[in-house]
């Protein structure tokens, strides 16, 4: 496999999206990156998806075909496509969103949405590294509000402690329940 360092965000919804659809222009990218809310979370303007339309390209991880079929006025649309190596990539980093990332990381929320581009069995797994992973952090967390004086800090260094706290226990409940609905195969 072709080694290719990690994807910005923009690059890994495009690369979700383009293996969602097998084939797909920019114009469609774009529609479809306004329909599902991406904006909203993922910080994704249309210069940024030609932009990264492009770096996907020079990676080698989609091609580009311009059909020659058009009806109508107007430049002819560029068709891309993933290619092997790009499926290969997309799965490798859906992976490590759902594993790795911090609370509140938007590419985990990537990672989520491209849960049909994996086996349900990955998914699991990685969800399952991101549990212990947040949990490890946690128990960091823990460990350091502690050693810096616990119940004894000032309020605005206890509420730095337990804001990541909660958060990370409300991911942890989150994922939980998705496994759990991954596992009994529910699919909505």
């Amino acid at each position: 496999m072709v080694l290719v360092k990690q994807l910005s965000s923009v690059e890994l919804v495009l690369l979700q999206i383009i293996a969602e659809s097998k084939q797909t222009s920019g114009y469609e990218i774009n529609k479809l990156i306004e329909q599902r809310g991406f904006r909203e979370w993922a910080k994704i303007g249309t210069t940024s998806i030609y932009a990264g339309l492009q770096k996907l390209n020079e990676k080698r991880l989609i091609q580009s075909d311009t059909p020659t079929d058009k009806l109508g006025k107007g430049p002819l649309p560029v068709k891309f496509t993933i290619t092997e190596i790009g499926k290969q990539v997309l799965r490798t980093e859906i992976i490590d969103c759902l594993s790795s990332t911090r609370e509140r990381d938007n590419r985990f929320d990537l990672g989520i949405a491209a849960l049909p581009l994996i086996q349900k069995e990955e998914a699991v797994e990685a969800l399952k590294k991101r549990y212990e992973f947040l949990r490890e952090a946690s128990l960091n967390i823990r460990e350091k509000y502690e050693v810096q004086g616990g119940e004894q800090l000032p309020l605005h260094v206890w509420a730095l402690f337990f804001h990541p706290l909660n958060l990370i226990e409300t991911e942890l409940q989150f994922i939980a329940q998705l496994i759990s609905k991954l596992e009994g195969g529910a699919t909505r």
